[in-house]
């Protein structure tokens, strides 16, 4: 989750989100928010990072892979996780706007993709704190 926390970090414009994508200990993708910077709806943390992992891997199905990211995934971000075959997600603040993995929505995601929240939840709320108070000075 650490290394999910310095991609948050590398957010300019963006809500500072970070994901990191590790299959057999391994990092194989580590993207962070580019949805304004990209002028891109999609360009999610989560969604990039899958994208990555996926060119990295020369697959679609990304079995076996364990996704860490700095906020609960919102529901485009949950439905590609699940449909792209991540076997874990880790997360660490709950998003409760958007959150699609068990605070405000219950998406029907794949029953065997295991989710773990709360992770350097301090840590996480904090990047976001900052970032909030600092665009409404």
């Amino acid at each position: 989750m650490q290394l999910a926390i310095e991609q948050a970090k590398k957010c300019v414009k963006d809500v500072p989100i970070g994901c990191v994508i590790k299959k057999d200990g391994q990092i194989i993708a580590s993207m962070h928010n580019r949805r304004e910077l990209d002028d891109d709806v999609t360009a999610h943390a989560e969604i990039l990072a899958i994208k990555e992992a996926q060119k990295k891997l020369g697959t679609s199905r990304l079995k076996g892979c364990e996704l860490y990211v700095t906020l609960e995934p919102c529901p485009m971000c949950a439905w590609a996780i699940s449909m792209s075959g991540i076997s874990t997600v880790y997360f660490g603040s709950y998003n409760q706007q958007y959150g699609a993995m068990g605070s405000m929505i219950n998406l029907p995601l794949n029953p065997n993709l295991k989710i773990y929240s709360g992770i350097m939840e301090e840590e996480c709320n904090k990047i976001l704190e900052e970032f909030f108070e600092k665009i409404r000075k």
